[in-house]
């Protein structure tokens, strides 16, 4: 089986709302939903798991209820962090999957995830064992200097040693599973980055690339709601549900 597990946990204070960003309204939907749907329509996908905040249980099902989401099979509760959450969301699948399972971990804010890119991922998952959808550097980049207090670098980094990661990032369940594990029994898990691929680094685990994509690969600004709503009037206009040149 192929299951997705949505990570709707967040408080989104970078975002500057009273509510979760994955609970904002676009276009009279949550972002939540958008990115529930894309799961729910890929072929591929079998199940999915919604990690959430406890306080926003009722509204995660209520959302699941509105809009059909019938491969919904298990909501689970998160944790204080990006990583106790992904942990409660893959303990909460033991004796529910084989150890060959594939699970696929997407932010619930991560509406622009192409049907593409998560078969990509899955199939370099099947092959490898993992797979990151990640992208090629376009920007020139730099090391920047910490220590100085006036914002500065002297140390380029070269583009082409340089993958950044996307969304989603697929795992094999029983590995991953086995190294929440050991996370857990060294009590490593509040020194990780908040990204899985930090856990199999500090693991000495290898992790693969998949097809990632240029869009906004989760939305953490008031900017990134805007480029969302040009993202979703252009898929409407190609899909022929609205016409942007009626009124010239």
């Amino acid at each position: 089986m192929n299951i997705a597990v949505i990570l709707a946990g967040g408080t989104g204070t970078r975002i500057g709302t009273n509510i979760p960003k994955q609970f904002i309204d676009v276009f009279g939907k949550p972002i939540l939903a958008y990115t529930l749907e894309v799961f729910q329509n890929n072929c591929s996908i079998d199940a999915i798991e919604i990690v959430c905040h406890k306080d926003w249980l009722n509204e995660v099902k209520r959302i699941v209820d509105e809009y059909h989401l019938d491969k919904t099979k298990w909501l689970t509760t998160g944790g204080s962090t990006f990583q106790e959450s992904t942990m409660n969301g893959i303990f909460n699948l033991k004796g529910k999957l084989s150890r060959d399972d594939i699970v696929v971990i997407s932010f619930g804010v991560s509406p622009m995830t192409t049907d593409e890119v998560i078969e990509d991922s899955i199939r370099v998952c099947k092959e490898r064992g993992n797979a990151i959808a990640s992208e090629d550097m376009v920007m020139c980049t730099c090391i920047k200097d910490v220590t100085d207090s006036e914002e500065s670098s002297v140390e380029p980094i070269l583009r082409e040693t340089i993958k950044g990661f996307a969304n989603p990032w697929t795992f094999k369940f029983g590995e991953l599973c086995d190294a929440y594990e050991v996370a857990a029994e060294k009590n490593i898990l509040s020194d990780l980055e908040p990204h899985t691929t930090s856990l199999y680094f500090a693991l000495g685990k290898r992790v693969f690339f998949s097809k990632g994509t240029n869009n906004i690969c989760k939305i953490t600004y008031p900017e990134d709601i805007n480029t969302f709503k040009g993202w979703l009037l252009l898929k409407m206009y190609e899909e022929g549900k609205i016409n942007l040149e009626e009124n010239e």
